[in-house]
């Protein structure tokens, strides 16, 4: 029976140290220029002349390491040797492929350690956010396993004298596989070990800030007997091979998680039937969120703080989940504005490297830049009730709460992915809740509240794919939670849900006549 791999615990020393020592062993690699990543095709790396440096978020003079880039060329190989080999891994029996994945799984917890510190300095998370990356990046590859097996042996329907019907699934085909730096482990290891264990071959281009990390998985998916021509890693930019391999007539199907502008590009470019090609691409889209925090005027302001805090700040706001809108019903709404930016005013900023960061660096100097604009633009028509401050090295924004803030606003509509929060009262929990779903997105959620109606009126009117009550809108735990909305939010089943594998197989139905008269002899 499926459960969700722990949480390290922090608190104690020992796990505390067992962190400073990985990060103290990458840093001497770093120092020594071992850091690198690079295509792998059949199995094969590949040393391209285009090179991409990863710079420490914290310290944007320091080198983290070197990523060769792909070229088009190698994607049209990647996906020749991909096209023979797919018979070969669709023919890989159901409990073989479960096995592969619950032997990746067994190497991460093995690497856990030093997968950590390299996502901690490489995608600049915070201690516990980048251990919650990999323990569920452990679960999708448990709970996938677990789910194919479930699905993997055809089954019987209707019982009919003299007729056999029988229910299976099928791969796609080749399944191209795009990841979103924020998450550079769970995200990537989840789509492109859901492609695997259905039976599909997989193609993972990863984000190139975070293209180390990436390779640390691929490696790790090739030991764990993946076949070499089943799996290709392509570290390369988006706009180049990105585009190449979804044009493909040979790609199946593409999951993305990333930018709206970049998934509905490429939800277009699918639309569109290339030369050769003989199928209708299935695309999964994870498209962001505009994630609102409905505070009720019963609620336990402690909790309420606490949940928005984490919420909107860790990681500093670089997730989909987080939340950047908070709606404070009637009296309370100052109390708790109050509440909230004290509390903002003590969270820990720093490098991600050090423990008791809460809010980090932002992923690059653009994203800093695009940022800091945005809170620009907004002081000029919106009050800053709380501005925190940040170290003058690295790509820091500063934590920043806008109080009254219009609807018409962009700052209110569109989705920032960084440490910036607008908040306004509403009269009622049911303006409220008006005010929560009137975006375009729909992806997570909360509310805190005491009234019982409440709750009951939030579950049928507050429509968003997550809905936590009485805690933060982030964290979602595969199997427990599974992750996605709807919307401009995505297209696509539930990340870690029942129906995920779902999306990467096609349905067939087989009929047999058994009324026969005897058999054709066989010859042998």
């Amino acid at each position: 029976m499926f459960r969700n791999e722990p949480i390290t615990d922090f608190s104690i020393a020992e796990n505390r140290a067992a962190v400073e020592t990985a990060l103290k062993l990458l840093h001497q690699r770093i120092a020594n220029n071992e850091i690198y990543a690079c295509p792998i095709i059949n199995g094969k790396e590949l040393r391209n002349k285009e090179v991409f440096e990863r710079h420490d978020p914290a310290d944007f003079r320091l080198v983290i390491g070197r990523t060769s880039l792909a070229t088009e060329a190698d994607a049209d190989a990647a996906l020749a040797s991909l096209k023979a080999g797919k018979d070969h891994w669709e023919e890989t029996s159901v409990a073989e492929r479960a096995a592969t994945l619950r032997r990746i799984a067994a190497q991460m917890r093995s690497e856990r350690l030093a997968l950590a510190a390299l996502i901690i300095r490489e995608a600049g998370k915070p201690w516990r956010e980048a251990d919650a990356d990999i323990a569920e990046a452990i679960d999708f590859c448990e709970y996938y396993a677990d789910e194919m097996l479930r699905l993997g042996s055809p089954f019987k329907l209707m019982d009919v004298l003299g007729e056999d019907n029988q229910y299976l699934y099928q791969p796609r085909g080749i399944a191209l596989v795009i990841s979103p730096w924020n998450f550079p482990l769970a995200i990537a290891c989840g789509m492109t070990v859901a492609a695997l264990v259905t039976g599909n071959c997989a193609i993972l281009k990863p984000a190139e800030s975070t293209s180390l990390i990436g390779y640390a998985f691929a490696k790790i998916v090739l030991a764990a007997g993946v076949s070499p021509s089943a799996f290709a890693f392509l570290p390369g930019r988006g706009e180049l091979i990105g585009r190449r391999l979804v044009h493909s007539p040979d790609v199946a199907m593409i999951c993305f998680t990333g930018s709206r502008a970049v998934g509905l590009e490429i939800l277009n470019s699918a639309a569109t039937l290339g030369l050769g090609q003989t199928t209708i691409k299935k695309v999964i889209l994870e498209l962001g969120g505009k994630n609102a925090i409905i505070v009720d005027e019963d609620a336990d302001l402690d909790e309420a703080v606490k949940g928005a805090l984490n919420s909107a700040f860790s990681y500093a706001g670089q997730k989909c989940s987080a939340c950047s809108r908070i709606i404070v019903v009637g009296g309370a709404y100052e109390p708790f504005l109050r509440r909230f930016c004290d509390a903002a005013s003590n969270i820990i900023v720093g490098p991600a490297a050090e423990s008791g960061t809460l809010l980090c660096p932002v992923i690059d100097v653009a994203s800093q830049k695009r940022i800091l604009a945005v809170i620009a633009e907004s002081e000029t028509n919106a009050h800053a009730a709380f501005k925190g401050s940040t170290p003058t090295e690295g790509n820091y924004v500063p934590a920043t709460i806008f109080r009254d803030v219009a609807t018409s606003s962009s700052l209110w509509r569109e989705e920032v992915f960084g440490p910036v929060v607008a908040a306004r009262q509403a009269a009622s929990f049911e303006e409220a809740v008006a005010l929560a779903i009137d975006s375009q997105y729909a992806l997570t959620g909360a509310v805190f509240t005491r009234t019982p109606s409440h709750i009951d009126y939030a579950k049928r009117k507050f429509k968003v794919g997550n809905l936590y009550i009485n805690r933060g809108c982030t964290g979602a735990l595969v199997c427990r939670q599974p992750f996605g909305g709807f919307k401009l939010s995505g297209v696509g089943s539930k990340a870690g849900g029942p129906d995920y594998l779902l999306q990467f197989m096609e349905p067939r139905a087989i009929t047999e006549n058994t009324m026969r008269r005897g058999f054709t002899p066989q010859s042998t």
